[in-house]
């Protein structure tokens, strides 16, 4: 972390908003929580034509923190100036996520992004049995991603590819699961607490999880609650955020 760069949370509302100069000479990072049917992109626009607006700035450098897909929701880690910089450096932090998982049917995408395409048993599964598989998806790993995902290939991504009808075989990667933790289960139905590697999709792992217990499964939700130290339940919502900076508005050079 640069010394003197802004973490603004939703405790962070009640104070002024920062200005122009500071926020972009020293930068700003926003922890939001991003809507359901959003992309990671909605959002750093969102925030770009909001500060475009409140500074009178044509040009702002605004970027995410690693990607959340539409139809997940949570913690999207926002860097505005020289805050971009940093990235890299919140992406490679752990994260944690909670995620409802459905047994017995696999989608193309491993979520509810594209209908069912296949069906299989699930009554044989119970707690035993789900715990004995997930305790062994812990610790380090091979993952595939899933082929509808923002992995870049050969400059393109993935789910472009696979939309034009050209899937791409997708590579093995090392991830690390270091903890789940069952919430709920009343089969079908899985809600799993996740805390894990950079890089790990949670689609994927709901995919290897139904295969180890003979069965199918995909995502029906998905919520990122952490990232590094912060968290969802400590995040602004976008409309929090819009309020905060629709105040006065004053010319700034920077």
């Amino acid at each position: 972390m640069m010394q003197n760069t802004v973490v603004l949370d939703k405790h962070a509302l009640q104070g002024p908003a920062p200005d122009a100069q500071t926020s972009i000479k020293e930068g700003v990072v926003l922890c939001m929580n991003k809507p359901l049917s959003w992309t990671s992109a909605d959002v750093v626009r969102k925030v770009r034509f909001a500060l475009q607006r409140r500074w009178r700035l044509k040009k702002i450098k605004v970027g995410h923190a690693g990607t959340l897909d539409p139809l997940a929701t949570g913690l999207l880690i926002i860097c505005i100036g020289k805050a971009t910089q940093l990235a890299n450096f919140f992406q490679a932090q752990d994260k944690e996520y909670i995620a409802d998982i459905l047994f017995g049917a696999t989608t193309p995408s491993y979520d509810l992004e594209h209908p069912v395409d296949r069906t299989y048993p699930w009554e044989h599964i119970n707690e035993k049995i789900l715990e004995d598989a997930l305790h062994r998806f812990l610790g380090e790993q091979q993952q595939v991603p899933p082929v509808y995902s923002a992995k870049v290939i050969d400059g393109i991504r993935a789910y472009e590819l696979a939309r034009q009808g050209n899937a791409p075989k997708m590579k093995e990667h090392t991830i690390c699961i270091h903890a789940l933790e069952t919430i709920s289960f009343t089969p079908p139905r899985l809600t799993l607490k996740i805390n894990c590697s950079k890089g790990t999709y949670i689609r994927s792992l709901a995919r290897d999880l139904g295969a180890a217990l003979e069965s199918g499964a995909h995502l029906t939700a998905l919520h990122r609650s952490k990232s590094g130290p912060y968290t969802a339940e400590d995040a602004m919502s976008v409309e929090d955020f819009e309020e905060f900076f629709k105040n006065e508005i004053k010319n700034t050079t920077v």
